[in-house]
């Protein structure tokens, strides 16, 4: 068995913070609250469950507000848990039924998806059912839990989808709507995961305040479009930040590996799946300089680093362990240029970290003019662990009918559509 190196891998490196999208201000705003973790307060719970009709265009209607990231695991934990707590103070005890779950239930293995929210049903609370202060609390779970950069991130890719809803030719009214839910009682003593996600976006990150370890295997990111224009004139790029740590990644090879990299077989695993993990044919982390393998992994980062500092120096190590049994393959273009060509896509496999990035070339319907929303601006990508999935709390379950999930109502999908997973299980859509 390897040996792990108990001096932990050096966090990545974080780059200047991007234009927040405006997803949530008007919320935050009504609410008369700000997003810092665990302060939000409880609301009258005879009116908690009044929704409001107009609170999918209102949601987006973000500005940032300012935070303090933690920066140990115990810290995540405890922030987390307790924004948790004052949001489930907010809700009825219907509500609190409807967002609550056992630990173990396996319902958290087929309810996130990269098909719209009308095609897979979600667990949880649909935030376009609760009131905005009800939002704002939920929002607030989101920002303890993430790193100020990653909770940039998930909400421009948030903002994206509501933009998309006003903007393009779609008729997937399901854009914009994100869920939340609990899986075990949030606490700093046990085990929980926090789930959110909509078309997009699917989080499911696992909290453990008893070993002080945070997971988010697995975890579905997505952009659609590239670029676009928030409510207050802001240029917003979700995946700016990947894209650079890709080809810093890309650019730091030699031709002779390059073109063993691109000469490789990109693996594909569907979210909401189940997984065999292919390793592939590419280049391997043994053949990479030690610089080289750190660009690795802090592009690995992205996906696996969500957290604090020492949550993600934590798992890059442990990812690091096995790094050079890790197989990277790539394809589609080799310069960052998103003005030409159809984008790129890449898979990176080994024992202790899977993350496949998917270009898909089409806008499924959701065209707005003079905006990418194929290839560069429209991408699908999955993280998982292939040794400590959901923490190993549940095994996978199959998907019903494509991209992963059940259909509302338990049946499966007829078809292809706008938003899903083509068949197959690859992703592709909206």
């Amino acid at each position: 068995m390897t040996e792990i190196d108990a001096t932990p891998a050096p966090a990545p490196r974080r780059r200047p913070a991007r234009a927040r999208t405006t997803w949530m201000a008007a919320v935050l705003l009504a609410g008369g609250l700000t997003l810092t973790g665990c302060s939000t307060t409880s609301t009258d719970t005879a009116t908690s469950s009044t929704a409001s009709s107009s609170t999918s265009s209102s949601i987006t209607d973000a500005a940032a507000a300012s935070t303090t990231d933690a920066t140990t695991t115990a810290q995540t934990i405890s922030d987390t848990a307790a924004a948790a707590e004052a949001f489930l103070a907010t809700l009825s005890e219907e509500q609190r039924e409807a967002v609550l779950y056992a630990y173990d239930d396996e319902t958290k293995t087929t309810s996130w998806s990269n098909f719209p929210v009308t095609f897979v049903e979600r667990a949880g609370l649909n935030l376009t059912d609760l009131t905005a202060e009800q939002q704002s609390a939920a929002l607030a779970v989101l920002e303890a839990l993430l790193s100020d950069e990653a909770y940039q991130t998930v909400t421009a890719i948030m903002g994206g989808d509501e933009y998309l809803l006003e903007n393009s030719n779609s008729t997937e009214e399901s854009l914009g709507q994100y869920y939340i839910a609990f899986f075990g009682d949030p606490s700093t003593t046990s085990s929980f995961e926090v789930q959110f996600g909509g078309h997009h976006l699917g989080i499911n990150a696992t909290l453990d305040g008893t070993s002080d370890a945070i997971t988010f295997a697995p975890t579905h990111l997505g952009v659609q479009p590239a670029v676009y224009t928030d409510a207050d004139g802001n240029e917003v790029q979700p995946f700016d930040g990947i894209y650079t740590d890709a080809f810093a990644f890309f650019d730091s090879l030699t031709a002779e590996q390059q073109a063993t990299l691109t000469s490789g077989e990109v693996s594909s695993c569907a979210p909401g799946d189940t997984c065999d993990f292919a390793t592939g044919t590419g280049l391997t982390g043994a053949e990479l300089t030690e610089e080289q393998k750190q660009l690795l992994l802090e592009l690995i980062a992205n996906w696996a680093g969500m957290a604090d500092e020492e949550s993600t120096a934590t798992t890059l190590a442990q990812i690091e362990v096995t790094l050079d049994d890790t197989v990277v393959a790539w394809s589609g273009e080799t310069t960052y240029d998103m003005s030409t060509g159809d984008g790129i896509s890449f898979s990176i496999s080994g024992p202790n970290v899977y993350v496949s990035f998917q270009a898909q070339n089409g806008s499924a319907g959701a065209d707005v003019d003079g905006v990418t929303t194929s290839g560069w601006g429209h991408v699908h990508t999955i993280y998982r662990d292939p040794t400590n999935d959901y923490a190993g709390s549940v095994t996978q379950q199959a998907a019903f009918g494509m991209g992963g999930g059940a259909a509302p109502g338990g049946a499966a999908p007829g078809g292809a559509a706008p938003g899903g997973a083509a068949p197959g299980g690859a992703p592709s859509g909206e």
